[in-house]
């Protein structure tokens, strides 16, 4: 009854009515359609921007929003577009996929997993992967390297990921220890070392990390906001020395809000019919389950990686 009642409540034009004051440009861009941003999403996204303007914090002519109660891949069988990118003085509008946290299973204590197509566990306990709502502003940008892999011309390219840490405030406030933030969704699987000596990256016995890469754009994250590669090449120079604000859709009162059936509580129709009720995992509920499944399930000792064409 819960879920008939808010979806329903989403289908009503006051819920789908865009913001009041919004120029007229913008408000075309307000709805529940592919690359669309809902009324409720853009609200809250514009008003940390602004407040963070006023307070100084930001510069930046352009603004993030995420909406993660939508679904991951669009009507056309493409990624989900529900990452905003808003520059209202450029009076441009973006919407890009983006990935929701994984979550994780852990047998016999808790299952806070979500599936890849909607995410239906939020929260902000450190190791629990989960996407948490709220708000963010952009910091550092620092870049790691992830090894090499082999391009199709057959030659070795390194993998150099930049990543954008995020800072947030009240139940995001522990981004920086959980090294949240926004990156590419690419990564290396199948590593193995390759003997390469004098090469830059190599370790100390002259090896160097070689992969499979791979691109999880549409996929699934460890709670950071994973862009396709291309996005990531635009994104990242925008923001970095130039901060500005992230506004992630749900917070946990909404998600309480959605669960009770409350008049106005937004969540995408698409992913209710899938999810049923949303949870949220607090970290005073959920961290001491993390902690207790790693007791009695120790990480086994760690093998060395193998090397390459061995075996």
């Amino acid at each position: 009854m819960v879920v008939l009642g808010v979806m329903a409540l989403w289908a009503s034009p006051a819920a789908a009515d865009p913001p009041s004051g919004l120029p007229a440009w913008l408000s075309a861009h307000v709805g529940d359609g592919d690359g669309q941003i809902a009324p409720t999403v853009l609200a809250r996204a514009r008003a940390l921007y602004q407040r963070k303007l006023g307070e100084g914090v930001v510069r930046n002519p352009c603004y993030f929003a995420m909406d993660a109660t939508r679904p991951n891949t669009g009507p056309d069988g493409e990624p989900g577009r529900r990452f905003y990118r808003i520059c209202e003085v450029e009076r441009t509008f973006q919407a890009l996929p983006a990935g929701h946290g994984a979550g994780r299973r852990l047998e016999g204590v808790a299952d806070f997993a979500n599936g890849r197509e909607c995410a239906r566990n939020f929260g902000n306990a450190q190791d629990s992967e989960l996407t948490t709502g709220g708000a963010y502003v952009t910091a550092e940008t620092t870049s790691t390297f992830k090894g090499y892999y082999r391009a199709a011309d057959g030659a070795d390219v390194p993998l150099v990921r930049p990543f954008v840490q995020f800072d947030g405030e009240g139940e995001t406030a522990n981004a920086r220890p959980r090294a949240i933030g926004g990156h590419a969704a690419v990564t290396l699987k199948g590593l193995c070392r390759r003997h390469a000596p004098g090469d830059p990256h190599a370790n100390r016995d002259g090896y160097v990390l070689q992969g499979t890469l791979v691109d999880y754009t549409g996929g699934r994250s460890n709670g950071c906001t994973s862009w396709s590669p291309a996005d990531a090449a635009d994104i990242v120079p925008a923001v970095t020395n130039a901060p500005t604000t992230l506004y992630i859709y749900p917070e946990a009162t909404d998600i309480a809000a959605v669960t009770r059936g409350d008049a106005g509580a937004y969540w995408n129709a698409a992913c209710l019919r899938e999810i049923g009720t949303p949870a949220y995992w607090s970290r005073d509920r959920l961290e001491p389950l993390i902690a207790q499944y790693w007791r009695e399930h120790p990480a086994p000792p760690p093998r060395p990686i193998p090397i390459c064409g061995a075996g």
